[in-house]
């Protein structure tokens, strides 16, 4: 290769912001805290530590267990963000305080390393696989293994991935021998389904509605689907184990990493590589993790060093910085119902012996209801009836206020006989809708002069009750 040609991959590859050294082994874990500050790994040197993502430093002493000097090999954070779940060479798995750096619980059962952990979505379980070729399930509450679920004999010979699934329905693992991945009831343990494959299974990940399974095996990545199983996607590009693998929160947006020294980061919509792979100088690529935001990727090295990758950046320069919009989950917020505004009501008179004005509402005796449709006003209901097009006009909404469009679900086995709905895709805010009515058949009109609108029927009744009065007068 000519220099030229050097100098031009040199500039062209992407560099990571921020690098982080301390650890003095292979750093194989690393998770985003929820202030956005902080991150936490865990490493080969049996600790983990606390970095400051500003300035890469690390914050305070590294983290160990009394007497715990075994290799760290898998980390996870809850839910809420508060505790770790790490599993170590001697097999234990222990939770860690966030805050005080301190172990909390401690359980024993595998019989070889632990390789991966998971937290259940709502932070009350944490299962863990490992070499002794079983996963585990642990209750965190009441700090004892769950019975009927410890262990589950997944029959790989090693486990080297395991996940639960966004509804905490199901348990996927994934190893060596008996290559593939296995899916197990999570409250059973009783094994759901089978996914054959020709290699081994190194990570796993699943989409927020369950839909899919992501898996990273030798030199590529495999989506699956959910409702059948099978293989829906082939993500070319490593060319060596892909060791874990990781969704930013909107599942449009994919990070791998790679004994073939690499990171890559993928777009879910076209399952294409975005930009160019993220150099590791000579060195395995262990673990990665998106910042909350889905801005910053971190990955962990065998060169015992934590990388910080400007994924904005990336994006934007591929022109696809959407990949980290996020849905807004108020956007099918529904229109507050029209209400009779209270003071319609008022001064309404009816002809009993007594002269004070009584507002209109239920009566609990079915004596005084009959009386209410027979009312003599007091005065004639003309301005009741002024007051009748409140309920009718149609409100407009203040300015700067967005004008929201809802989407029926699709029909059902239950309403195949619903008229049709046409569905309205969401528009830009500045921009209005405007739908012209459907020319009116002969059909049509016949209808609606046959069957008037309540409304209408409410207007020539208070007619009819305005003449009865006059008369009686």
């Amino acid at each position: 290769m000519s220099s030229a040609a050097a100098n031009m991959k040199k500039k062209s590859a992407v560099t990571p912001r921020k690098t982080m050294r301390g650890h003095t082994g292979r750093v194989r874990g690393v998770a985003h805290l929820p202030d956005a500050q902080r991150i936490i790994t865990c490493s080969f040197d049996g600790s983990l530590r606390l970095w400051d993502l500003e300035s890469g430093a690390q914050i305070g002493d590294e983290w160990r267990d009394e007497g715990g000097e075994e290799a760290v090999w898998t980390m996870a954070l809850s839910p809420n963000g508060k505790t770790i779940a790490s599993g170590s060479e001697d097999g234990t798995v222990r939770l860690w305080d966030v805050e005080t750096g301190k172990v909390v619980v401690k359980w024993e059962g595998h019989t070889d390393l632990v390789t991966s952990v998971c937290w259940s979505p709502n932070g009350e379980r944490v299962v863990s696989g490992g070499w002794d070729g079983t996963a585990r399930v642990w209750d965190v509450k009441s700090e004892e293994p769950v019975k009927g679920l410890n262990p589950i004999k997944t029959g790989h010979e090693h486990v080297y991935a395991v996940s639960y699934s966004p509804e905490a329905i199901m348990i996927a693992t994934g190893g060596y021998n008996e290559n593939g991945i296995k899916i197990w009831d999570a409250k059973t343990g009783k094994l759901l389904s089978m996914i054959k494959l020709d290699r081994a299974v190194w990570s796993l990940a699943w989409t927020s509605d369950e839909k899919k399974l992501i898996a990273g095996l030798d030199g590529s990545i495999r989506i699956f689907d959910t409702a059948t199983w099978q293989q829906i996607a082939d993500l070319e590009g490593h060319t060596r184990p892909v060791y874990s693998i990781t969704l930013f929160q909107n599942d449009r947006l994919l990070a791998s990493t790679s004994w073939d020294k690499t990171a890559r980061l993928w777009n879910l919509d076209t399952n294409l590589q975005v930009g160019l792979p993220l150099q590791h100088d000579e060195k395995y690529v262990e673990c990665a993790a998106f910042s909350a935001d889905g801005k910053l990727l971190s990955t962990g090295c065998d060169d015992e060093n934590v990388y910080v990758w400007d994924v904005q950046a990336i994006l934007r320069t591929a022109g696809l910085e959407d990949l980290l919009s996020i849905p807004d989950a108020n956007a099918t917020r529904r229109p507050a119902p029209r209400q009779v505004p209270l003071s319609f009501f008022d001064n309404v008179q009816d002809s009993g012996p007594s002269s004070t004005t009584r507002r209109l509402h239920p009566d609990p005796s079915p004596h005084r209801r009959r009386r209410t449709f027979a009312l003599s006003w007091g005065s004639p209901p003309r301005a009741l009836l002024a007051r009748l097009p409140q309920l009718f006009r149609s409100s407009q909404p203040n300015a700067g206020d967005s004008v929201e469009l809802q989407q029926r679900p699709g029909p059902s086995a239950s309403s195949r006989r619903s008229p049709p709905v046409v569905d309205v895709p969401a528009l830009d805010d500045k921009k209005a809708l405007y739908t012209a009515r459907r020319p009116e058949r002969a059909s049509d009109k016949a209808k609606r002069i046959k069957n008037p609108k309540w409304w209408a029927r409410v207007v020539l009744f208070l007619c009819c009750v305005s003449l009865s009065t006059d008369d009686s007068h």
